[in-house]
């Protein structure tokens, strides 16, 4: 059995849909931590030592946020910044994140054709991720194929509860394995 950390981040919660749903069908799932950044840190104070136990005792991370300006939400960004910190998640002597799993749990607007060369965004979810994915690796953690949920603007509410009931499934999943010694999902 795997121990499962949910970095959860909406700046604008009150006007999800779709992430609210997804949180709410994970929340209380047995096995799982949910720790929603901003409500813990409302003014960007982060607590960097109980951050890094947090992440200590887990073994698989998934953060969870909708794409933000093509990245992740400011709050995601300072928490990166304070807690990997070089010589605990980094560097030679930084091995603290060492074969854990980290998944990426993203919505975003727009729907999946408006993401790549030539599409109105120009990028692809994985290039707007790319930083993500160099910091996962810095750290000698896995890296876990995105689950993404496109379309949000678009999706009625038996979208919303199937999007939901998916990711949920996929929690589970990590919980019911041994995601890190199996080399993630």
């Amino acid at each position: 059995m795997s121990r499962v950390l949910i970095l959860f981040a909406h700046p604008a919660l009150r006007t999800s849909r779709v992430q609210r749903a997804m949180a709410d069908a994970v929340r209380d799932l047995p096995g799982v931590t949910f720790h929603d950044l901003y409500e813990a840190y409302p003014d960007f104070d982060v607590d960097v030592p109980a951050e890094q136990a947090r992440l200590s005792a887990h073994d698989v991370i998934v953060l969870q946020h909708p794409l933000y300006w093509y990245s992740v939400p400011p709050l995601v960004k300072q928490w990166f910044d304070l807690v990997l910190e070089h010589g605990w998640a980094y560097g030679s002597q930084g091995r603290a994140l060492e074969g854990k799993v980290l998944q990426v749990a993203l919505s975003a607007g727009g729907r999946a054709q408006a993401y790549g060369p030539g599409s109105f965004n120009g990028y692809s979810i994985a290039q707007f991720l790319a930083p993500v994915e160099a910091t996962v690796r810095l750290c000698r953690m896995r890296w876990a194929e995105p689950f993404t949920v496109m379309g949000t603007h678009m999706m009625g509410a038996a979208d919303i509860r199937e999007a939901a009931a998916r990711y949920a499934a996929l929690v589970r999943g990590y919980v019911e394995s041994d995601a890190v010694a199996a080399g993630g999902r």
